[in-house]
């Protein structure tokens, strides 16, 4: 089982405790069935009625650039897309004014667009988090035209409905229903894509991004935002856990995630030239692990994989939100969750790009450069 100390448990912690491994020795509490459904119902109405009031606080902790490598994809299908939309489709309902980290995500991807110097006239944006990207580009990019593309109807919809609350910004927009792994674009007939929070549910990322490669322009442009391998590390620990001690196994709760030195790798195998990586990692603070459940869903982030274990028990649910608590918790008792998230930046080859020279062409070496350097002289006339 696992250690819980009752002495820095909050009153919620406590609860989740009693009702998932019962009352310590010499507690008044008894095991009565119905008492256990009296703490659930308490805990459970809690749960909902704070779902709409989250306050959740964004701790930036760790950004860095990479060279990536090494991903050996699979044909396999991992994610039942099917679910995933119907996912999405809740989500498309449940969402409701700003999110902090969403937000934020996609302010740092759209930040790329102001170290361009041309201009994309016809823009798609991608999946994901179409709502944040569509209110932040404040006329970034120069985008004339700007194509909003995701799984969900019920999504698309929405967004089609909220545009009469956007800023007046004389950007034509329009709405297409479709996938991202069977993407519905003509080749070469974008000058810019984003995807900022979507494509890490496609079954063959590879396959997704020498797409929208074939669906860009010569030296159109590439951006993209993924969760990374350490996301929701604090979860997949607390899952683990409660899922020994209460069914004696493990089943696969989170999905797979890329890793970061896979991102490289991946922009070179679908075909982009002057690739770029980088990372943000978030630490994002709830009240307590059920809302970071609500959080998940209300972003359309929730488990999808076909070999999930379709039933929860609610014993494991409640015993892993207990061990999350008394694992990661605070002392001001918010409990923390990691969210990394990969930057891939990437430009369809066209003739006019930089191209680096051939293997053995240089005439100067670096130790010599480096002598010039320590004798406090530069070199003169030298073509590296």
């Amino acid at each position: 089982g696992t250690r819980i100390n009752r002495g820095h448990c909050s009153p919620v912690v406590h609860t989740l405790f009693l009702v998932a491994f019962g009352p310590l020795p010499g507690s008044r509490l008894t095991r009565h069935a119905d008492q256990k459904m009296v703490l659930v119902g308490r805990l459970l109405r809690r749960a909902r009625s704070s779902g709409f009031h989250r306050l959740h606080h964004l701790v930036p902790s760790l950004s860095y650039c990479t060279d990536g490598d090494g991903l050996q994809s699979s044909r396999v299908k991992i994610f039942d897309r099917d679910l995933k939309r119907k996912q999405r489709d809740r989500a498309a309902w449940l969402m409701g004014g700003k999110d902090q980290f969403v937000d934020t995500v996609a302010e740092n991807l759209l930040d790329r667009l102001e170290d361009c110097k041309r201009t994309f006239p016809t823009t798609l944006c991608l999946g994901g988090s179409l709502g944040a990207v569509r209110r932040l580009l404040r006329g970034r990019g120069t985008i004339e035209k700007l194509i909003m593309m995701d799984m969900s109807f019920d999504m698309v919809k929405i967004l089609k409905d909220s545009e009469k609350n956007m800023p007046v910004d004389n950007l034509e927009t329009f709405y297409v229903v479709g996938d991202e792994e069977f993407l519905p674009i003509k080749e070469s007939s974008l000058d810019l894509i984003i995807s900022c929070l979507g494509l890490h549910w496609t079954n063959d990322l590879p396959g997704a991004m020498i797409q929208c490669r074939l669906a860009l322009k010569p030296d159109g442009l590439f951006l993209a935002a993924i969760l990374g391998g350490e996301t929701l590390k604090e979860l997949r620990i607390a899952c683990t856990v409660a899922q020994m001690e209460r069914e004696g196994g493990i089943s696969p709760r989170l999905s797979p995630l890329a890793q970061v030195r896979d991102a490289g790798n991946l922009l070179t195998r679908a075909g982009f030239t002057l690739t770029g990586v980088d990372v943000d990692e978030f630490t994002v603070r709830y009240d307590s692990a059920l809302e970071l459940i609500e959080h998940l869903r209300v972003m359309g982030e929730t488990n999808a994989l076909l070999q999930r274990n379709r039933i929860l028990r609610k014993d494991t649910a409640i015993a892993t939100a207990a061990v999350y608590e008394s694992m990661f918790a605070a002392e001001d008792g918010t409990v923390p969750a990691t969210f990394q998230v990969i930057y891939m930046t990437g430009w369809k080859e066209h003739l006019s790009q930089q191209k680096a020279k051939r293997r053995g062409s240089a005439t100067v070496s670096f130790r010599d450069i480096q002598k010039h350097f320590d004798s406090g002289s530069h070199p003169v006339n030298s073509t590296p």
